[in-house]
């Protein structure tokens, strides 16, 4: 794995995660409303905010850290929790809810071993719930990254899973 977004956030030692967000700020210096690319940016890097990153960004850009802390965390996009390499998102809006998403939840949760914002030992794969993708009419829909998936059955989990494993084992 020679990308450094698919580098496992717990190899990086502290020299590294500064000198990296070193490099990411210093492309955003001097602009007006930086913080908010910046941040995205280090997430998409390190899969998720590194409190040292969040630090070293927020003296670089001369915002305080009680500042740039309160951006992420007002943000559900932002996460100060290493995530897996794949983000599944189960909705749980009306619609979804209604036409069963609480049991493909239930099953995705069963096929993993981990709970809601967990990430499963290997770091493969995060679990989140969402409120709406705007698929309501396809019900009920899970998301992992940007891939959607519609009428989702409880039954089907274990194959979409495998499917994302598969691919892991080739990319080796």
């Amino acid at each position: 794995m020679a990308d450094t977004a698919q580098t496992l956030p717990h190899q990086r030692t502290d020299a590294e995660i500064i000198q990296q967000t070193d490099i990411v700020v210093g492309e955003f210096i001097g602009r007006k409303g930086a913080l908010i690319p910046v941040l995205q940016t280090l997430q998409d890097i390190f899969g998720h905010l590194p409190e040292l990153s969040l630090k070293r960004a927020g003296e670089l850009l001369e915002i305080p850290y009680s500042e740039v802390a309160g951006v992420v965390s007002f943000y559900k996009y932002f996460s100060t929790v290493p995530r897996g390499k794949y983000l599944i998102r189960v909705c749980l809006g009306t619609s979804c809810y209604v036409r069963g998403g609480k049991e493909v939840l239930e099953s995705f949760k069963n096929n993993l071993g981990i709970g809601i914002d967990e990430t499963t030992e290997d770091q493969l794969f995060s679990l989140k719930v969402g409120r709406c993708f705007g698929a309501c009419g396809l019900a009920p829909v899970a998301m992992i990254n940007d891939d959607i998936y519609r009428r989702v059955k409880p039954s089907k989990v274990g194959e979409i899973l495998q499917s994302y494993k598969v691919m892991e084992a080739t990319d080796d």
